[in-house]
C-alpha cells in the first residue's frame, strides 16, 4: 500500500520531542524522507531511536543553523515538500514575574524559530511546488493562542503571534503553491505537559501527571487529553495532497476543551 507521503521530503523542527517524534514516525510510515531537526539526537525524550528520521542539528533561534539545516536537505534530497515547525518552549509565569530575558527567549524559540525555518525553507518548498503539487508548512500554535491558561502569559503571547504569522504566510505564499496552516493543540501527554503539571506554576501545583490524570480528563467534553499520535494524524493529513485546498487555517485539536463554557462544569 502506497503511503500518503510517498516520495515527499519533510523537515520537522523539534523532531526529537514528544509531538515532533510522533510526526516523524508517522511521516516515515507514510513513505516520506524525514529530517528530524533538534538540539540533540536524544531530544526532550532523552533517547535516540533508529526509526524516527535522520537527525539534523538545529537551534531554531540561530539563523546560521537554519541555513545549514536547509542546505543539508538540499544536498541530500534536493527539495523540501513539507516543513513542520514543532519546536517550542513553555514558561509558567505571569508578566510580573517574567524577566525580559525569559520573554525574549520565549519569542525567539516559538516565533522567531518558526520565522527562520520557514524563511530559509521557502526556496526548497517552491522547488517542490513547481513539480505540480502543493508544498505544505505546518506551524504549531495552541488553544492558548485563543484563550488563556493562568500563569502562561509569554506562552500565550507567542502562540497568538504564530497564529497571525500563519495567516500572513498563507496569503503571501499561496500563489507560489505553498500551503500554510497551524495546529492548535490543547492538553497533550508530552514532556512539556508533565513539566507543566510537576512545576510550581499554573499547572498541578507540584503534582504529577498520574495524580492529575482524572482531573485532566474531566475538564474535556471528550473526557480525555490528547496523545502525540493524535496530533500527528492531523499533521499527516495537512501535509498530504488530500489537503490541497486547506490553507491559512488554525486547526484546533483539544478534545472540545475550548468549545465549552467553563463555568458550566461547576
Amino acid at each position: 500500500m502506497v503511503g500518503r507521503l510517498e516520495g515527499k521530503v519533510a523537515l520537522v523542527t523539534g523532531g526529537r520531542g514528544g509531538i515532533g517524534r510522533a510526526i516523524c514516525a508517522r511521516f516515515i510510515r507514510e513513505g516520506a524522507t524525514v529530517y528530524a531537526a533538534d538540539l540533540s539526537d536524544a531530544g526532550s525524550m532523552g533517547v535516540a531511536l533508529a526509526n524516527d528520521g535522520r537527525f539534523v542539528r538545529l537551534d531554531v533561534t540561530a539563523e546560521d543553523e537554519a541555513i545549514a539545516a536547509m542546505a543539508e536537505v538540499e544536498r541530500t534530497s534536493g527539495k523540501l515538500d513539507i516543513l513542520v515547525n514543532a519546536a517550542g518552549i513553555e514558561l509558567e509565569k505571569t508578566i510580573e514575574h517574567t524577566t525580559l530575558e525569559e520573554w525574549n527567549r520565549s519569542f525567539a524559540v516559538n516565533v522567531t524559530g518558526t520565522f527562520l525555518a520557514a524563511k530559509h525553507g521557502l526556496r526548497l518548498l517552491r522547488r517542490a511546488a513547481a513539480g505540480g503539487t502543493t508544498a505544505s508548512i505546518i506551524n504549531f500554535g495552541s488553544y492558548d493562542g485563543f484563550i488563556a491558561d493562568p500563569g502562561l502569559a509569554a506562552y500565550c503571547a507567542t502562540k497568538g503571534a504564530v497564529h497571525a504569522l500563519t495567516r500572513a504566510m498563507a496569503v503571501d505564499h499561496g500563489p507560489e503553491g505553498i500551503r500554510v496552516n497551524a495546529i492548535c493543540p490543547g492538553y497533550v501527554d508530552t514532556p512539556m505537559l508533565q513539566s507543566f503539571f510537576s512545576g510550581a506554576g499554573s499547572g498541578g501545583k507540584g503534582g504529577t501527571i498520574d495524580s492529575l490524570k482524572e482531573a485532566v480528563r474531566n475538564v474535556h467534553p471528550i473526557r480525555n487529553y490528547g496523545t502525540p499520535d493524535d496530533i500527528a494524524n492531523l499533521v499527516n493529513w495537512l501535509a498530504s495532497d488530500e489537503a490541497r485546498y486547506a490553507t491559512g487555517q488554525l486547526w484546533v485539536l483539544d478534545g472540545g476543551l475550548s468549545a465549552q463554557v467553563q463555568q458550566m462544569r461547576l
